[in-house]
């Protein structure tokens, strides 16, 4: 077992506080065993809600797909194996500054690194001229250093979570990223966040990330997922964001990992009076992934723009799950998610839209379109309205199809290859995914890397290959 003292992996055992006999059963020994360990190499504040949500996990178990929300994502092969968990939080001896240039060629940022479950401390000259007033670094240590901002936020909006993977987060993560933008300041250049896997053996990581925005803050992450060794991974990540009033948010997330990875992603956003907020999340290369994004607009004038992209082929599986909630009036949301599915590749989407009562005036849009290459890629959709308010503008849909016969005809006639007639179609598909992305350098390489995944060039995970 790699950096894991071997005491930490649990065998099975029975329970009858679990929902079911499965793959649950090992960590919640695990957990009965060594929560006093887990806890110790945490902080204080991160562990007063840990034995709450390990009683909510022995109660809804590892979610599957019996469960509606998760109809589209199946970890019952992903749960089959034997992961090791950095329980004694040892440390990893390599710099990840100095393995990874992770540098979009062109772009400015300031660059810190998560590996497996845990904030990775690196000096760089660059992150020495943070805004006064900035903090970023590791969750742990902004919850001992500053113990009453980070209670104040922590876990406010995962604990609302009726999700399995969620209380999984809640009982075993220790540590993870924090970032916080006081009020009226701006982050003059983008934040880059570097999720790093690496392991001699097959490996579990879970790391909660929390971002606070207050009143009149600005501010763009960059968040990167990559792995490095040829093993097994499951990682499970939290991450809760709160834009406050007038405030202004960006959030990007960048996945490129070998196909050997499970990647659980939950998003978590508070938006308050006026604020803005973009997210947009890039599948380049996976093994099975879940994004769950829920944005809660609880201000009145809120701006929501979602959006996604997946190229996905071999037997490489993707599911997107968001949830738009509308509490207030006045406000707009849109959402716009694409896929191109080749091989044996299957893609799931289900987008939720909710109007409450009070939330006069909303306007909310939801679209989603997948392109199928091969016959035998799979592409369920599943938009959803729910609406309780009267005077709305609210409206979704979703379309399956292949490419374009007619626009395919047009550009055979005038010489051009039925290769690169093919290539044109599906990058002008993912454009306008791609043009949403505000940050000039990073959305330039992108185009570069989505051009060489369609053509094939990109056919594997290479490392930081996004950032090359």
């Amino acid at each position: 077992m790699n950096n894991t003292d071997t005491n930490n992996r649990a065998n099975p055992v029975s329970s009858p506080s679990v929902k079911s006999g499965g793959a649950e059963l090992q960590y919640i020994e695990l957990y009965s065993q060594h929560h006093e360990t887990i806890k110790k190499h945490s902080a204080d504040v991160l562990n007063e809600g840990r034995d709450e949500a390990f009683k909510k996990f022995c109660a809804l178990g590892f979610p599957d797909s019996r469960l509606e929300n998760y109809k589209y994502t199946d970890l019952s092969e992903s749960l089959t194996v034997d992961y090791g968990l950095n329980i004694n939080r040892v440390r990893f001896a390599v710099n990840p500054y100095d393995v990874f240039k992770c540098d979009v060629p062109g772009i400015s940022s300031y660059l810190y690194f998560v590996v497996n479950e845990g904030f990775y401390p690196v000096s760089t000259p660059r992150n020495e001229t943070l805004p006064e007033g900035v903090i970023i670094g590791s969750l742990k240590t902004a919850a001992e250093e500053h113990s009453e901002l980070v209670k104040k936020y922590f876990g406010k909006l995962s604990v609302k979570q009726n999700d399995g993977l969620v209380a999984f987060n809640g009982t075993f993560a220790q540590d993870g990223f924090f970032m916080y933008v006081p009020e009226n300041v701006t982050i003059d250049k983008p934040v880059q966040l570097v999720n790093i896997l690496r392991s001699n053996a097959d490996f579990m990581a879970n790391s909660h990330n929390l971002v606070i925005l207050e009143k009149g803050a600005k501010a763009k992450l960059l968040v990167c997922d990559h792995t490095v060794d040829d093993v097994r991974f499951f990682s499970n990540r939290v991450t809760e964001v709160f834009v406050g009033e007038n405030a202004s948010y960006e959030h990007y997330k960048l996945e490129n990992v070998h196909n050997k990875t499970t990647n659980l992603c939950t998003l978590l956003v508070d938006q308050d009076t006026c604020s803005s907020f973009l997210g947009n999340v890039i599948t380049l290369h996976n093994g099975l992934t879940r994004n769950t994004v829920e944005i809660d607009l609880d201000g009145e004038h809120c701006e929501t723009l979602m959006c996604g992209m997946a190229l996905s082929d071999k037997n490489q599986q993707i599911d997107n799950f968001t949830s738009v909630i509308h509490n207030k009036p006045n406000s707009h949301s849109s959402e716009l998610f694409k896929y191109v599915l080749d091989d044996s590749a299957k893609g799931g989407f289900t987008g939720k839209l909710y109007v409450a009562k009070d939330a006069q005036k909303t306007q909310a849009y939801q679209t989603n379109k997948n392109i199928l290459l091969k016959g035998t890629a799979k592409m369920r959709t599943k938009p959803q309205l729910e609406i309780y308010a009267d005077d709305v503008k609210c409206s979704h849909g979703a379309t399956i199809g292949q490419l374009d016969d007619k626009a395919m005809f047009y550009m055979r006639q005038r010489g051009i290859t039925e290769k690169e007639a093919r290539l044109l179609l599906m990058y002008a598909f993912t454009a306008d995914v791609i043009d949403n992305i505000r940050i000039d350098a990073l959305q330039d390489r992108i185009k570069l890397l989505v051009e060489k995944r369609l053509r094939g060039e990109l056919s594997k995970c290479e490392g930081c290959v996004i950032c090359k």
